[in-house]
């Protein structure tokens, strides 16, 4: 078991979290002053110029980032159309957000059962979602909501234009596999008792 590798993992899934060298110690059943080392042997493993990342501390935490001196390949990667389609979890994200707002990363996260944090950053640099405010919960998270682009990228004309979640969990209902990639038109509603 190379435990500098599951912490690297660990990090990547943190996210905008981060780790203390305590998580890691508690997470792979170690002494805190082990996962303080691995921390720090990870961190100067990443200096390596063939690295693409780096690990820095900030404060008590330890989080996983790109390389400053790489920046303007990353604000070419944001705005060029390569990345043009969304992924499943952006998706997905995405549909929590449209279903739920205005509503926080960690909700979201909750919902997903993982953390969302690097998928938010893409969905506001693409002006899908956008911040709408605080939360009046503890640390007042904020709030994020659907924005015109997406209405915009999703051909609706309002938020009200969603397919109706009802509906499309019926059994007999005819589901895409993308709820996303089709047009909905409404169900027509039928004044008849069944």
């Amino acid at each position: 078991m190379n435990k500098q590798a599951i912490t690297e993992g660990l990090l990547f899934v943190m996210g905008d979290e981060g780790l203390t060298p305590n998580d890691v110690a508690t997470l792979l059943n170690i002494e805190e002053a082990e996962g303080k080392l691995i921390l720090d042997n990870l961190a100067f493993d990443l200096e390596s110029e063939s690295r693409g990342l780096m690990l820095k501390k900030l404060g008590n935490k330890y989080k996983l980032t790109t390389k400053p001196e790489h920046k303007e390949y990353y604000q070419t990667l944001v705005v060029s159309d390569i990345n043009h389609n969304l992924t499943q979890a952006a998706l997905e994200t995405l549909a929590i957000v449209a279903y739920n707002q205005p509503v926080t990363r960690a909700m979201v996260s909750d919902i997903r059962g993982v953390e969302s944090s690097q998928i938010f950053r893409k969905l506001i640099d693409r002006g899908l979602i956008e911040e709408a405010g605080r939360s009046d919960s503890l640390g007042k998270p904020f709030l994020y909501v659907t924005t015109n682009q997406f209405l915009d990228y999703f051909n609706l004309c309002s938020i009200d234009g969603l397919p109706d979640v009802d509906f499309c969990l019926q059994d007999d209902a005819i589901l895409e596999p993308d709820l996303y990639n089709t047009k909905y038109t409404e169900k027509e509603k039928s004044t008849e008792v069944a």
